[in-house]
């Protein structure tokens, strides 16, 4: 299975994007580039957030293009953490679950305490995002995304705000649930150092226009002149 970007056009007002690509299954991809550049549009073209003037968005084979974000195989996490600060977590969680009712159905609490554990929150469940720091908030917040068990996940920068320590843990933490889940990770980040650590291959973001993925290691040995420029080099 693969997310395939086939021909797409996308507008912002007078800006366009344009990708034509394939992610491999279960890759994890850092998605970079300057401010403005088109990064966050690309994100919102898969979540659907955003529909294309031109072509399509299929996972395993199967156009979703307009599909509603609701009905994708995509989840999605940004920097404000999508979190309720007036209810728990495991009530978020819960909503998260079940975004009609928010109510618990049977199962639900043994998979809410599982996807805790799995993030380091075992016994977390009954606190509120005020009694807990920005560490924990991201755990939480990465905590919603899982537990939806949709294959493929979208990271818009919801570490940038965490000190370095911190957010090289949840770079990890998302490494090592993404390797072992099989889920297809795209995430858009400021900082090489985070592509470095955390993507198998890259998607270079320059005015609009997208490439396709290329080996880590091998692009920021020899990267293009749009992004040797962003980078510093020249």
């Amino acid at each position: 299975m693969a997310l395939q970007l086939d021909s797409i056009l996308a507008c912002a007002g007078d800006f366009e994007l344009a990708a034509d690509l394939t992610v491999p299954e279960a890759d994890r991809v850092a998605v970079v580039g300057a401010s403005g550049s088109g990064k966050s549009t690309l994100l919102d073209v898969i979540a659907g957030f955003r529909l294309p003037e031109r072509g399509t968005v299929r996972w395993a084979g199967r156009d979703i293009t307009r599909l509603p974000p609701g009905t994708r195989p995509v989840s999605i996490l940004f920097q404000d953490t999508n979190l309720f600060p007036h209810l728990t977590i495991r009530q978020n969680l819960s909503l998260a679950l079940n975004p009609a009712t928010g109510r618990r159905r049977p199962g639900d609490a043994e998979r809410i305490d599982a996807v805790l554990e799995r993030v380091g929150l075992a016994g977390f469940g009954g606190r509120y995002l005020a009694e807990m720091s920005g560490g924990q908030q991201s755990r939480a917040a990465l905590a919603r995304v899982l537990i939806q068990a949709r294959p493929v996940v979208l990271l818009d920068e919801p570490f940038a705000a965490l000190g370095p320590a911190l957010k090289d843990q949840m770079l990890d933490l998302v490494a090592e649930i993404a390797e072992a889940e099989g889920l297809t990770v795209l995430l858009v980040s400021h900082d090489p150092d985070d592509a470095k650590r955390f993507a198998r291959t890259v998607i270079v973001v320059e005015a609009g226009q997208v490439t396709a993925p290329r080996d880590t290691a091998a692009l920021f040995d020899n990267p293009p002149p749009g992004l040797r420029a962003y980078l510093g080099g020249g």
